[in-house]
């Protein structure tokens, strides 16, 4: 059965209902990967965000660039990133010649925990989204890319 043809109320309309289904589907994974986190690694939704970062940079960011790739300001960042170091998951080091900039990476300790934690977060997301199979999820990825990649929305 084909949608009828829409008009700009009707466009609008379906969507601000798309909007609203994403943002349910997206906050009720997202509340069972945290809980998952918590319960298995008595972890964090933003501290393996953090590692993932650093995992695909193994070489390291600086601090500001963390928080821009993280979306989410400095201090956020620098709370996560102590308690990481405390644990010995990650390491700063200092940059020669800028006294202000750290440069922060994973320890081998580090990429070993999130190597654990990543294949336990892929795993649960695969769970959670059983009822998509492949073809689905190719193509709702393929929809999603459609979608203005930047909003303009300045992290906060």
């Amino acid at each position: 059965m084909s949608a009828p043809l829409a008009t700009p109320e009707t466009l609008s309309k379906e969507r601000l209902r798309l909007w609203l289904r994403m943002l349910r589907v997206t906050r009720q994974v997202e509340a069972a990967l945290r809980e998952k986190l918590r319960l298995e690694f008595d972890s964090t939704l933003p501290r393996f965000d953090v590692m993932a970062a650093l995992y695909r940079d193994r070489e390291g960011l600086k601090m500001n660039e963390l928080s821009k790739r993280l979306r989410v300001s400095n201090g956020n960042v620098t709370g996560i990133v102590d308690r990481l170091a405390e644990d010995g998951l990650v390491e700063r080091i200092a940059i020669e010649g800028d006294r202000r900039a750290t440069l922060v990476r994973l320890t081998s300790s580090g990429c070993d925990a999130f190597t654990v934690m990543a294949k336990a977060h892929e795993g649960w997301v695969n769970e959670l989204l059983d009822g998509v199979d492949a073809e689905d999820a190719h193509h709702i990825g393929e929809l999603l890319h459609r979608l203005p990649a930047d909003t303009g929305a300045q992290p906060r």
